[in-house]
């Protein structure tokens, strides 16, 4: 591992200690979207709202366009959205034609005052352009995902998440490194490297390439990056364990007791360990390796083939052996905890995306719920067919009604909502 990357991952393991957020002063401490601008995305033209710092309730039928205003959320965020979609399947199609860019802005409130975020592609119809993100902070287009980390901490639940603890391994590593990026901004980009190198070797090694001296260069990058990933995981969980713990025995909340471990090879050997000597153990396995690996087609030794294990302590149970209410409960203890432990780390909030949520929550979850999010000062996104599922908000959140790919206030309000149009406001047409 480099010296960088040990200084970094290490930088995680002095964070601040559990305290409870109560006590923290809240001034300062909350990160919240106050403006929302969508062009050309899904089943979106244009749209455009303005916001509070509270929760947000977006409610309507299923295909209305709810879970669309989240996944553009969701690419303020490193990696590719919620749906995990190509960045060509997006953009807004009109008369069976598909537009040539989709762009997604947000106002955010942050720690260092307002801030402008934007991500987007163009050139999608174009044979001579490169599709990629084009990531803007205050207007300054900036390379790499790990710039929206350091300004925007970002976690979701969907319904396919339901699943994550029955399907493969793949889910679950991207779930972990997700809230990962919380505290680390540099792990999304050693996590792009690392992935990066891994297929450029696997090339190679299927070219039948003799370029011993590269194989080497890309096997390094791996190694170094791959013992940092690890390494990141492993204190993350650790303090995941520790605030689940903390705050089922502070606060009693109506979540299951969990436990989390990332277990792989690398993660074993970082154990018992130094972290340098697993990096020069991870080099050997690659070097050696490099017969089996291009007559498999994969890369079997690495970060990428670690699992996380969670365990339902109520009861001793994995998580895969429970009910599909228990693991969506367990999911969203660990996210709350997220939510606590970022708090405190970082001296904001982060924002979380809960699609669907109430699906397989009983009335009194759904409260408890809704009492962790505000006691924690979260702006939430939170998305339902019926309004009634939230009742327990209250007038703590900002209610929305989607139809038709139009947003209104529900019950009315002084909230500015806009369709591009032919408006005096920057090309808006203020709807409500």
């Amino acid at each position: 591992m480099s010296k960088s990357a040990l200084s970094q991952v290490g930088e995680l393991q002095q964070g601040n200690p559990l305290q409870e957020v109560s006590n923290l002063p809240i001034n300062g401490l909350k990160s919240a979207i106050r403006r929302l601008d969508l062009n050309n995305f899904r089943n979106y033209r244009s749209l455009r709202f303005e916001l509070d710092d509270k929760p947000v309730v977006l409610t309507g039928n299923n295909g209305a366009g709810k879970t669309n205003i989240m996944e553009a959320l969701s690419f303020l965020a490193p990696g590719r959205g919620l749906r995990h979609a190509a960045l060509g399947d997006i953009a807004f199609i009109g008369n069976q034609t598909a537009a040539d860019s989709w762009a997604v802005a947000v106002q955010l409130d942050s720690r260092n005052g307002l801030l402008k975020l934007g991500t987007g592609v163009e050139y999608l119809k174009s044979r001579d352009q490169r599709v990629r993100r084009v990531i803007s902070v205050d207007g300054v287009v900036t390379k790499g995902h790990s710039q929206l980390t350091k300004h925007l901490s970002m976690v979701w639940l969907t319904p396919e998440m339901d699943r994550l603890f029955m399907e493969g391994s793949s889910g679950r590593r991207r779930f972990i490194d997700r809230i990962v990026f919380g505290f680390d901004s540099e792990h999304a980009s050693r996590l792009a490297s690392y992935e990066q190198a891994l297929r450029a070797r696997q090339r190679l090694l299927k070219e039948n390439s003799s370029d011993n001296v590269w194989l080497s260069v890309l096997e390094d990058t791996i190694a170094s990056n791959g013992v940092a990933l690890s390494a990141a995981r492993k204190d993350v969980v650790t303090r995941l364990n520790a605030a689940l713990s903390f705050r089922r025995e502070k606060t009693g909340v109506q979540f299951p007791s969990a436990s989390l471990e990332v277990f792989g090879e690398i993660d074993t050997l970082l154990r018992t360990n130094p972290a340098l000597a697993v990096e020069d153990r991870l080099r050997a396995l690659m070097s050696s390796s490099r017969q089996s690996d291009r007559a498999s087609g994969r890369t079997e030794h690495g970060p990428h083939r670690s699992d996380l294990l969670v365990v339902n302590t109520d009861k001793n149970m994995p998580a895969e052996k429970c009910s599909t209410g228990e693991q969506k409960a367990l999911l969203i203890a660990i996210v709350l905890a997220y939510a606590h432990l970022l708090t405190i780390d970082r001296q904001a909030t982060p924002i979380i995306l809960l699609d669907e949520v109430a699906a397989h929550l009983d009335e009194k979850r759904r409260s408890a719920l809704a009492e962790n999010i505000k006691n924690l000062g979260i702006q939430a996104w939170l998305t339902g067919t019926d309004e009634s599922l939230f009742e327990s908000f209250g007038g703590s959140a900002q209610y929305f009604k989607v139809a038709d790919a139009t947003v209104s206030l529900s019950g009315g309000g002084q909230n500015n909502i806009y369709l591009k149009g032919t408006g005096s406001d920057d090309g808006y047409t203020r709807i409500r």
